[in-house]
């Protein structure tokens, strides 16, 4: 029951059809910032029906790596916002994009009373000025903008492991909103990409209650849904950035 792990391709593919034919998984999950060079399916033609992803900040860069990922036949296969049943009964809820200021604490006011500017996409855009608008929503970067609407919904829901793109809160730049997320699914794994680096958050389980995994750029680590991790490829920043976490 292999499940890969993938972080941040930016525009790679090789090492995750590689790993997938010689582990043969159940499912390869991509964690963002995929930055596709052609349509996300045919980068990953061989192995379509496991690929399963979220998306990342970068995949909003621009409109073309937004079409490459939005107008593929992977589109179906985000994660983002839902729970998927995979192969065996595993339950796998993801949550895609990143927090950023403007959502979540637009001014000093805002961030002291925990009030976010936008509670939805749809809230946003009502309040986005038209010629700002981008595909009838809020600015492009924003279709990669984490919501509390989002976030809330998520939390109704239970699950056997989260995948995010942002960090929960163990790491030095993550979120423990993410923590709380976790918890309120029932998860016993989550899994994340963005930062680049694979921290060792061991000393931490115990409190969280559940294993926690950074997967490095372009590095792939295997998760079995109890929390056996085992690295197929290290990411290419990992020994660099090991010391991080204190």
């Amino acid at each position: 029951m292999t499940i890969l792990y993938c972080g941040d391709p930016h525009g790679r593919f090789d090492h995750i059809l590689q790993a997938a034919a010689d582990e043969k998984p159940v499912a390869v999950i991509l964690l963002g910032d995929m930055e596709p060079g052609r349509l996300l399916d045919e980068e990953l033609a061989p192995i379509l029906d496991k690929v399963w992803f979220i998306h990342g900040n970068h995949d909003t860069d621009s409109n073309e790596h937004w079409e490459r990922v939005w107008a593929s036949g992977l589109a179906g296969r985000s994660l983002h916002g839902r729970v998927v049943t995979l192969p065996g009964g595993i339950r796998i809820a993801g949550l895609g994009g990143v927090f950023r200021e403007t959502v979540w604490y637009p001014d000093p006011a805002a961030a002291r009373a925990g009030l976010p500017a936008f509670r939805s996409s749809a809230e946003h855009t009502r309040l986005t000025p038209r010629q700002e608008r981008w595909r009838g929503g809020p600015q492009r970067r924003h279709w990669s903008s984490v919501y509390p609407q989002e976030v809330d919904r998520l939390a109704d829901l239970s699950a056997d492991i989260l995948v995010t793109h942002e960090a929960p809160g163990y790491h030095p730049n993550g979120f423990a909103i993410l923590d709380t997320l976790a918890q309120s699914l029932g998860v016993k794994v989550a899994v994340h990409g963005h930062h680049h680096d694979a921290l060792d958050s061991s000393s931490r389980w115990q409190a969280q209650g559940f294993r926690s995994f950074g997967v490095g750029l372009r590095g792939i680590t295997a998760i079995d849904p109890d929390g056996a991790a085992r690295v197929i490829v290290a990411g290419e920043l990992d020994h660099a950035r090991s010391h991080r976490l204190r």
